[in-house]
């Protein structure tokens, strides 16, 4: 366990450079990054497109691809491919296993803020058994150093994992930011023994948000905590990836595929037929094409969302599926 804060915020801060965030433009209007707006029913995806080889793929249309809900065929409203401004929060694994390695985290950190836009928009989130935020409340979203570097050595590493938590309060924090397309990194080994929260509650608040979460599983094989199926879960379930670097030689090239991924990937909305508020989960397939009926493309982008309830009883909708 003691390589995983070393490579924690070196991943952290290196996945974001080139991500550009502009603090100082109004909240733009349009429809965001897999917003569901409730008030026109529309659904928003972000899409991330490969070659049978893992290459991304451009210059796709819309003529390309195919949006099915629940199997059924939806009509694409609208649909491009350009860079947009993004909200990043950082949730760090704060707990004891944790402790050797804070300067390399804090170096690293830095490193990246050194690197990175000075528009970019970020957010730290740390977490043991307890969950806080990094930075101050005056101040809940920076790209100055030395802020973060206060955020990430906040905490003292001690006690267990409240990883549930965690990202229940990086969803909440990712709704005040500036900008519609919100991006969670976790670092975590994927277990919990700490949280309020249970893995299926956790779910339905990310089925029901608009974050995209890709994580990144540092853990000794060893670790009897570890739990690679909870990140590939938080992953695939939002459109993002998971990744288990091996060593700090990993960690750059997948750094720079998020980094890549979240600049370049294809907006795609629709309006569902299914016109029902009932709070249900539904499942999304995007399928792409090569041109002219060409090869059959990947594409990564969430597998579902809850529905929106016009039942003020219903509450939050309780379909946890990933």
């Amino acid at each position: 366990m003691g390589q995983k804060l070393y490579l924690s915020s070196f991943i952290f801060l290196i996945c974001f450079s080139g991500i550009a965030v502009s603090q100082n433009v109004p909240q733009p209007n349009h429809v965001g990054p897999y917003a569901i707006r409730t008030s026109v029913d529309l659904v928003v995806l972000q899409a991330t497109v490969r070659d049978h080889k893992g290459a991304p793929v451009s210059g796709l249309g819309k003529e390309n691809f195919q949006v099915h809900e629940d199997k059924v065929l939806q009509q694409i409203e609208s649909f491009s491919y350009e860079d947009v401004p993004v909200t990043v929060g950082l949730v760090i694994d704060n707990s004891g296993s944790m402790r050797s390695k804070r300067p390399d985290v804090i170096s690293a950190a830095l490193a990246f803020v050194r690197s990175s836009n000075p528009e970019d928009q970020i957010f730290v989130v740390n977490f043991n058994e307890h969950v806080s935020l990094g930075l101050p409340a005056k101040s809940p979203f920076t790209n100055n150093a030395g802020q973060l570097e206060a955020a990430l050595s906040r905490n003292v590493l001690t006690g267990m994992t409240a990883l549930y938590d965690a990202i229940a309060v990086g969803i909440e924090q990712l709704r005040k930011g500036r900008w519609d397309k919100k991006v969670l990194i976790v670092v975590s080994d994927g277990g919990d023994n700490a949280s309020k929260l249970n893995l299926a509650q956790a779910m339905s608040m990310v089925n029901q948000s608009n974050a995209v979460i890709y994580t990144m599983g540092i853990f000794d094989e060893t670790d009897e905590d570890r739990n690679p199926h909870v990140l590939k879960q938080l992953s695939r379930a939002t459109g993002g990836e998971a990744f288990f670097p091996k060593s700090l030689q990993d960690i750059l090239p997948i750094c720079e595929r998020i980094a890549h991924d979240i600049r370049s990937q294809y907006t795609i909305t629709f309006l569902p037929t299914n016109k029902n508020q009932d709070g249900a989960y539904r499942a999304i397939e995007v399928k792409a094409r090569e041109a002219s009926g060409g090869r059959r493309l990947s594409v990564i982008t969430r597998t579902g969302y809850s529905a929106p309830s016009n039942l003020h009883s219903a509450g939050r909708a309780q379909d946890n599926r990933p």
